[in-house]
């Protein structure tokens, strides 16, 4: 285990270094490997979090294309502590700028009002049916409501700024960095001329 390996580690991940250690010893010095029970570790700990009260947290408003788009959004943590955190502003003005670019309509999967979920399928299977096995078809309606859910739903989304990584995975990593459970509540976006 290399002083390198520890540095490269620790760019990738934003984790500890004896967290990093402990990871490459684990790993047997195989940095991808170490990153990988890492982000096992940073979602164990979201999860031990997830329960825990967050009822600090910062609003951040996020304005774009010459004063024509604008975002609102509320994350919250557990003290406010963190809410001041330099680590944990940028995260909540990334989320804000992910907002602005993606036009997410849903936090969560779990946000999705079921009525909207019934006629995205039912769109869905009338695309997919259409001369294919029940089997195929089947397979086809799941990842096209996989993609609904990544266009629809933040959580889903690719993080904007990393392509490989999910929000859902920026959270997570977030959580375990910090140490506290953090939530993204809520949004809103604006767009001029747009619609209500």
């Amino acid at each position: 285990m290399t002083t390198d390996a520890i540095k490269k580690l620790r760019d990738k991940t934003n984790a500890g270094i004896v967290a990093c250690q402990k990871a490459l010893k684990e790993s047997s010095g195989d940095v991808d490997k170490a990153v990988e029970i890492l982000r096992k570790q940073g979602v164990a700990m979201a999860s031990k979090k997830a329960g825990r009260s967050a009822k600090e947290g910062r609003i951040e408003s996020y304005i774009h294309q010459g004063g024509k788009l604008g975002v609102l959004v509320e994350i919250n943590c557990e003290s406010d502590f963190v809410a001041r955190n330099d680590d944990f502003k940028t995260f909540v003005k990334d989320v804000a700028m992910q907002i602005a670019a993606t036009n997410p309509m849903y936090v969560r999967k779990d946000d999705v009002p079921a009525a909207a979920l019934a006629k995205e399928t039912e769109i869905i299977k009338a695309q997919a049916l259409k001369g294919k096995p029940a089997a195929a078809a089947e397979k086809i309606i799941e990842g096209k409501l996989n993609k609904f859910y990544e266009d629809a739903c933040l959580m889903e989304q690719p993080f904007i700024k990393d392509q490989s990584l999910k929000i859902k995975d920026v959270l997570t990593s977030m959580i375990a960095k910090i140490g506290e459970n953090i939530v993204i509540r809520r949004f809103v976006r604006f767009q001029a001329g747009e619609e209500a």
